[in-house]
């Protein structure tokens, strides 16, 4: 097999380099480390595992998830090492990466030696291919869904822990600039106490597409399972747990096979107040609402559009490897939100409106956390609980819908 491998001097430097960074943008931004639970950037980097190898990594599945969000950025990230593609049929990964080893299969792939498998298939597939990988005794990253429920979700959080690997859940939406932007304002105060958070994917597509397992009819399949993990994790990620959970999910399209809009309502308690975050997507918003509406008791924030990061690879951007010295995706300004405070509260009918910068997303920032919990034994990014309790909030979300009642979450449960 061809193995890439940098300079250990350079691995050790871009590094370092990186943890050093990282850590000024947290600080700068007002945000703990924690948030993306890489607490390693608080302490020394240890020299003796910096010059490790980089992380021998294999992507199963060369759609759209595994070519636009999962090897290009894993490519970028020296201390992982692209070694081993699977993809069935075809020479697109081949011709894209020509370094890495093209499997036809999952046990190939298994056989070789990577450490680290990245399962970018079908939804139905994810939970059968992650426990073929932790059993090999290989870490995994698990594009979302994670699991279809809550019981594979726990298993396959038992079976990590038996074997002593990581099974990450790819919730990459907490690397978008957007989001991180907002959790900035959170914590600054510019707006107060947080009251309601609106966070939605619109989108308008009324014919179902044809020929793409995404409109397969299945629990497994729908906007729930595709963009609902995104949405409620992030909600998870900025107010903890939930009191209660309220859902509608339906099928508004004519014809359509899948769920195809979800609106979700979660209340969590802050500082002995509620706050309402209010969840959704649908396929039939020719208008899309704000990607995020945050109001607050001394203001609001509006954002329109989506995170740069995806549009930019699927156009043909090539993500620069970290250390290189070239910048990686800033948002434009005339896609800044915009946020909206009176200066004197008692004061309401005056109000400043001025673009707030957005925060710059970086999906590398997923695996370079990801390498350093495998190489140095740090907090991952998110860990499998994480995707226990967003599987769980789904499924309650299904069970409130079903049964048209508001669900207690309770603490023992998380």
């Amino acid at each position: 097999m061809q193995r890439r491998r940098g300079n250990d001097a350079e691995t050790f430097c871009t590094g370092f380099l990186w943890h050093i960074a990282a850590m000024n943008a947290a600080r700068a931004a007002d945000r703990p480390c924690s948030l993306l639970h890489v607490t390693a950037l608080d302490v020394q980097v240890d020299s003796v595992s910096r010059v490790a190898e980089p992380v021998r990594t294999g992507v199963v599945g060369f759609g759209l998830a595994g070519r636009v969000f999962h090897a290009s950025f894993i490519a970028a990230v020296p201390a992982l090492s692209l070694d081993g593609i699977v993809q069935r049929t075809g020479d697109d990964a081949a011709r894209a990466y020509p370094a890495a080893t093209v499997y036809r299969s999952l046990e190939e792939l298994l056989a070789s030696d990577v450490e680290l498998v990245v399962v970018a298939t079908p939804n139905e597939t994810h939970v059968d291919f992650a426990t073929a990988a932790l059993r090999a005794g290989k870490h995994v990253v698990i594009d979302k869904a994670f699991a279809p429920t809550l019981d594979a979700a726990l298993r396959l959080e038992r079976l990590a822990n038996e074997a002593g690997r990581l099974a990450v859940p790819f919730h990459n939406r907490r690397f978008d600039g957007d989001f991180l932007t907002l959790r900035r304002l959170l914590h600054g105060g510019e707006l107060g106490r947080a009251v309601t958070l609106r966070s939605r994917f619109d989108r308008f597509r009324p014919i179902p597409r044809g020929h793409t397992w995404k409109e397969a009819e299945g629990s497994q399949n729908g906007l729930l399972m595709d963009l609902g993990p995104h949405l409620v994790d992030q909600a998870l990620a900025l107010f903890g747990r939930p009191r209660t959970v309220c859902a509608s999910v339906r099928k508004d399209r004519d014809n359509g096979a899948i769920e195809d809009a979800f609106d979700i309502a979660l209340v969590f308690e802050q500082q002995g107040r509620s706050v309402r975050a209010e969840l959704g997507a649908t396929m039939l918003a020719a208008v899309p609402e704000p990607r995020f509406r945050l109001e607050g008791t001394l203001g609001s924030y509006v954002k329109v559009g989506l995170d740069p990061q995806e549009p930019a690879v699927v156009a043909g951007a090539v993500v620069p490897r970290m250390g290189s010295g070239t910048d990686w995706l800033s948002e434009t300004e005339d896609r800044w939100g915009m946020l909206t405070t009176a200066a004197d509260p008692s004061k309401p009918g005056e109000l400043q409106t001025r673009p707030m910068q957005t925060d710059r997303g970086d999906y590398r920032m997923f695996y370079q956390a990801v390498a350093d919990a495998i190489q140095n034994g740090t907090e991952p990014p998110l860990t499998a609980r994480d995707a226990v309790r967003v599987a769980r909030m789904l499924e309650m979300a299904r069970e409130s819908s079903r049964t048209g009642t508001t669900l207690s979450v309770q603490d023992k449960e998380w």
